[in-house]
């Protein structure tokens, strides 16, 4: 018994010993404090607004001048703007009377077997519809809507057709081949409603036609070379005036073969835009579009 109550007391009589966890209740008051203060900044903080990816702010868009009409354009171009001439060359515009005795434009869809049979002739060589399509591209262009734009149309019968700026060229080709058979026969074709001569026949040569300094380039796929933005940087001045002489350009319109010397002694140079043959109508876009 002794024994036991001197064991007792030496371990009541021993400190205890220190430990290195903190009460639970301090270590969760701490806890506590820190994650307020973190909420109650993450309160006063603005949220940073999302960037969105892929939209781009871009400037206003410039107002056009305002347009003015088509004859006041044409008067003021022809005072300030060097002229462009195209004639539109060896285009195969033929009139056949059919089996019902009316006129058509002679074409190689139409009349297959007439070309073989009758006239012992290639029918792929009767493409009228190239010379409606070139037709269109002038017409439609912004040169001529500024009136600076004169066409001249020759066929492969050798006749020579003038070409009104503000003539507006039939969209189908049934109604352009009418246009064209009544040209043929009547020699001249005039507005509806005034005595305004929209296409008409003229005669040979066409060089008569052309004013005094006009420099004639021929296009051809085996000519020189030249990008669009090239040929009108060495062709057109960057201000041109009225005492500029004229360029005109000999384009084909016939579905095989090239512009040559022999057929026009006056061009200077033949010169192409592509190093690839293309159809007329895209020849057109390139020159006069860039």
């Amino acid at each position: 018994s002794v024994k036991h109550l001197s064991y007792k007391l030496k371990t009541i009589s021993r400190p205890p010993k220190e430990s290195n966890i903190s009460p639970m209740s301090d270590s969760g008051g701490d806890s506590s404090s820190v994650a307020s203060d973190s909420s109650e900044e993450e309160v006063d903080r603005a949220p940073p607004a999302k960037k969105q990816r892929g939209v781009t702010t871009s400037a206003p868009l410039e107002l056009a001048p305002s347009v003015q009409s088509t004859e006041q354009q044409r008067k003021s171009s022809q005072k300030s703007k060097q002229r462009i001439i195209v004639l539109l060359d060896q285009a195969r515009l033929e009139t056949v009377k059919n089996r019902r005795g009316i006129f058509e434009l002679l074409n190689c869809d139409d009349h297959r077997d007439l070309c073989k049979k009758k006239l012992k002739r290639d029918p792929k060589d009767f493409r009228p519809d190239i010379c409606h399509q070139e037709l269109l591209a002038l017409i439609d262009s912004p040169l001529n809507k500024s009136g600076s734009l004169q066409v001249y149309i020759r066929t492969s019968k050798n006749v020579l057709i003038e070409v009104n700026p503000s003539i507006r060229i039939p969209r189908t080709y049934k109604r352009f081949s009418g246009l064209i058979v009544q040209l043929l026969h009547k020699m001249k074709i005039k507005a509806g409603n005034t005595s305004t001569t929209l296409m008409k026949v003229i005669k040979n040569p066409f060089s008569q036609h052309l004013p005094p300094g006009t420099r004639v380039y021929g296009m051809s796929c085996q000519g020189t070379l030249y990008s669009p933005n090239g040929l009108a940087t060495a062709l057109v001045p960057p201000e041109p005036t009225s005492d500029l002489p004229p360029i005109c350009f000999v384009i084909g319109a016939m579905a095989s073969g090239h512009i040559t010397f022999e057929d026009h002694p006056y061009i200077e140079k033949m010169i192409g835009v592509s190093e690839y043959p293309l159809s007329g109508a895209a020849a057109i876009s390139r020159i006069l579009g860039g």
